[in-house]
């Protein structure tokens, strides 16, 4: 299954479930995506299994791609996908280093 086709199921268990399904609602699936991310997080720190984190993380994607949907509707996610992997590629090797703040995750 694509991104565009997670997209249409996604968009059809909203409207099933009486969801938020407007454009107006896209800060709120944001920062839900955020918090699932939160979850995630919080699950990896208190070493729950694979499975759990992972769910929080399949949490985190529902939300990107319904946001993507309402925010984005006439750009196909699996051709941007692409791209933007493209793109990364292109760029030198740890090209982000320079932007890490005094805290350390590792």
């Amino acid at each position: 299954m694509d991104l565009e086709e997670m997209k249409e199921k996604i968009e059809k268990l909203v409207r099933e479930k009486g969801f938020y399904n407007k454009p107006r609602d896209i800060p709120k699936k944001l920062l839900f995506a955020f918090t699932e991310l939160g979850e995630a997080t919080d699950a990896w720190k208190k070493g729950k299994s694979e499975e759990a984190i992972a769910e929080e993380l399949i949490d985190v994607i529902f939300y990107i791609l319904d946001t993507s949907r309402l925010a984005c509707p006439n750009v196909n996610m699996d051709q941007m996908f692409l791209r933007k992997l493209h793109k990364n590629r292109s760029r030198p090797y740890r090209y982000g280093e320079g932007h890490r703040s005094k805290t350390d995750l590792s």
